[in-house]
């Protein structure tokens, strides 16, 4: 076996939207200092970000987004890094009105992950990040349905804003889903009360889908409920796609959000005239979030 076959890189990739992944890695950083585990295979990468084993955040970039993906590594590796660095990096590549494309390796002659500006022949920007071995295996949070599907999704913007709302009452947050009337209702009690309650037959074109045959209802703690919309860029709540948020078994709480990557200023065979971005050009984000434990008032009502 020849030695350049041994030392080529795990991954090589190309991708021509950095602000569109600056904005999907944004979304899950809710700490200055915050370690993030990456995981690549013949799929794509995905970036995994924990807290407590109570939080958990997963942004996928499949390698439809990506304008070249090789592969060359056996089973799934996997390394750490700074999100924070991650991010700062991504965004030295950010330059208005102008491609920013960018070339990733891994791994570099010391285990780094390289990046390279690809998009000028007069200039190029290179970068590598000390990566390190995670220190724990990422937790399996394993969403299981509990039963027929409990799940509703709700524009990103009103959903961000209703959070941001229930800081006010400085108490965890009960979640309940009801069929009659079909309903979503975010609920704290501490300082003060508050209520907000989401009606989808009158609200349709807030609450943009509903599924819930029985009463259900859950409390979480704030400053996880909050991290699920707190970094959304400002750019992406423009949007203002929906958002799903799903519970299952045991009362663990799913909130999916979908990020554009496509690149913005340029025509993509992959964007239709309608502006409706196919598949292959989204990042898909997951918060998984478990629930307080604590009183009867947070179970199942069967």
């Amino acid at each position: 076996m020849s030695s350049s076959l041994a030392e080529a890189p795990d991954l090589i990739c190309q991708l021509d939207s950095v602000q569109g992944v600056v904005d999907s890695l944004t979304a899950v950083r809710w700490k200055r200092h915050q370690d993030a585990v990456i995981e690549i295979s013949e799929h794509g990468i995905v970036l995994i970000v924990e807290e407590t084993t109570c939080l958990q955040a997963k942004v996928y970039l499949k390698r439809e987004l990506f304008v070249k993906y090789e592969y060359g590594a056996e089973g799934r590796p996997r390394f750490g890094v700074s999100l924070g660095l991650f991010v700062d990096c991504l965004n030295t590549f950010c330059v208005p009105s102008r491609s920013n494309s960018i070339e990733i390796r891994y791994p570099g002659p010391d285990m780094q992950l390289l990046l390279k500006s690809i998009d000028s022949s007069n200039s190029c920007i290179y970068a590598d990040i000390r990566t390190r071995i995670p220190e724990t295996v990422s937790w399996d949070y394993n969403f299981e349905p509990a039963g027929n599907p409990l799940n509703f999704t709700v524009k990103s913007a009103a959903l961000k804003e209703a959070i941001d709302d229930l800081e006010w009452p400085g108490s965890s947050i009960l979640l309940t889903l009801q069929p009659t009337p079909p309903s979503v209702i975010f609920k704290g009690e501490g300082h003060g009360d508050l209520q907000i309650d989401l009606m989808y037959y009158s609200n349709t074109g807030l609450l943009l889908a509903f599924n819930c045959d029985r009463l259900v209802s859950h409390r979480y703690k704030y400053k996880f409920l909050r991290a699920t919309t707190s970094n959304i860029p400002s750019s992406v709540i423009r949007e203002n796609r929906g958002s799903k948020l799903s519970i299952g078994r045991g009362g663990m709480l799913k909130v999916q959000h979908l990020f554009s990557v496509a690149r913005p200023s340029l025509p993509h065979p992959h964007i239709d005239t309608a502006s409706y971005q196919q598949p292959s050009r989204i990042a898909y984000i997951e918060f998984f979030v478990k629930p307080e434990i604590n009183e009867e008032a947070a179970n199942d009502v069967n």
